[in-house]
């Protein structure tokens, strides 16, 4: 028996899903781990999936589970939406990689600009990781400065200049990234989120080519941000002389058709986008202002290119299903969908958690639901609530590694896949999911209750 999950919730689990634990033996002996992503490591063992539709996927044992990882947060229209289906099944036998320009990409490129009027001119990636490296070569190109100041707790791809500091705890002098030297690290400077006057002396004292964030705070709003902040850094940025690029890889086109930017009134430099740009395929991209972008082109006034290659960029499959993507979200109404049911969730959760007087608290914004499970502050009021006054310590927490592996399985029994401590909505997701939400975290609270995992 497992030490990691409780054991009322491990013998359960087990009895459930005994064809994904054959497979979970098969996938230990070629992957590290078993998992091909590191969220998806689960003990005893991984849920294995076969096919989706809407808001659920099934697994191999037949069960209907309710996802809340809606592909990374890529898939805001859903599992196996008409119109990305239809695209990539008249696109597929036409061609997946020609090598060649085609116009396919000028016709995807054309509604990222016209949803994101910031990005004046576009590169494709291949992923969200792929567009913030891009941006920090571009801004250090335009601006002949190395430095970065990133915000603790904000996730900009795992590559080696951004990733330290995205996790707790964020002191990457005492708890060093694995795996990257300190010399690629020295150019990285790190700030407390929600600081002006810390990001002011950082910029004076250091300089940087750049400035980049999550809009919505740290790892989709793990410490939210909030309007009156992003104004000001946009204008504490322009003043000083430093770009700002706006990381939108999670939230471009899932706040709003424009994204986080669009939604709150500010123009970054510099915009990263994946996830939902690519409807549900892998496919990233940096856009930006047309002077800045021109770093990338053959025939540019900064004596310098920015070399880019990459195999797949903008290949026909993922622009054929991020046009169709991005025409159905440009109605507005699978983000509105979407935050609405944000809402609700949040709101039954709440309630049921004070009902049980249960030390859990939901939070967040927009379509994205946050879960405290040793709170004991003031209960919510409203929808606007963060814990803690949002101080960073003690809302970015790391939790316990038994009572995550735990918390999910028993998530699992009752037919939820939650993405960790967070959740990810899509438009498909309806009222009776919701149902089936509460049912499951309540359900899930007795088990750990009578193990002893949680009050």
């Amino acid at each position: 028996m497992s030490q990691v999950v409780s054991q009322n919730i491990e013998a359960a689990y087990r009895e459930k899903f005994p064809d994904s634990a054959k497979l979970y033996e098969r996938a230990v002996t070629l992957f590290p781990s078993g998992v091909t992503h590191d969220g998806r490591y689960l003990q005893p063992f991984p849920i294995y999936v076969e096919r989706s539709e809407g808001s659920k996927k099934y697994t191999v044992e037949g069960h209907e589970i309710v996802d809340f990882w809606s592909g990374h947060g890529s898939l805001l229209l859903g599992h196996g939406h008409p119109a990305v289906v239809e695209a990539v099944q008249q696109q597929a036998p036409r061609g997946t990689h020609w090598a060649a320009c085609h116009e396919l990409e000028i016709i995807w490129g054309e509604w990222v600009r016209k949803l994101v009027p910031s990005c004046e001119m576009v590169r494709f990636t291949n992923s969200g990781t792929e567009a913030t490296l891009m941006g920090l070569r571009v801004a250090r190109i335009v601006t002949g400065r190395t430095k970065v100041l990133k915000f603790a707790g904000h996730f900009h791809g795992w590559h080696d200049q951004l990733i330290p500091a995205a996790d707790p705890p964020h002191e990457t002098a005492e708890y060093p990234t694995p795996g990257i030297p300190s010399g690629v690290s020295d150019d990285l400077v790190i700030v407390p989120p929600n600081d002006l006057d810390a990001v002011a002396q950082a910029i004076d004292e250091h300089q940087p080519s750049c400035v980049i964030l999550e809009p919505t705070g740290g790892r989709w709003g793990v410490v939210p941000m909030r309007e009156e902040f992003l104004l000001g850094l946009r204008a504490l940025t322009a003043e000083r002389g430093v770009l700002l690029f706006s990381d939108e890889v999670i939230t471009g086109f899932r706040v709003s058709p424009g994204g986080a930017q669009g939604h709150y009134g500010f123009t970054p430099d510099l915009t990263s986008m994946a996830k939902i740009l690519a409807g549900g395929l892998p496919g990233g991209c940096l856009g930006g202002r047309a002077d800045l972008m021109k770093a990338i082109a053959f025939d540019n006034d900064y004596g310098m290119k920015m070399k880019h290659p990459g195999t797949f960029n903008a290949n026909p499959l993922s622009a054929v299903a991020g046009t169709a993507a991005l025409e159905v979200v440009s109605t507005g109404e699978p983000c509105r969908r979407a935050n609405e049911t944000g809402v609700k969730i949040r709101a039954a959760l709440n309630e049921m958690f004070a009902r049980k007087s249960a030390k859990w608290i939901a939070y967040g914004d927009f379509s994205g639901v946050k879960i405290h499970s040793s709170y004991d502050g003031p209960r919510p009021t409203d929808d606007d609530f963060i814990p803690y006054d949002n101080q960073l310590e003690q809302v970015d927490r790391k939790w316990d590694g038994q009572l995550t592996h735990a918390f999910r399985c028993g998530l699992l029994l009752n037919g939820i896949d939650w993405m960790g401590w967070h959740g990810m909505i899509s438009a498909a997701h309806d009222d009776n999911d919701i149902d089936r939400v509460v049912h499951a975290f309540s359900d899930t609270i007795d088990r750990l209750r009578t193990d002893g995992l949680t009050e």
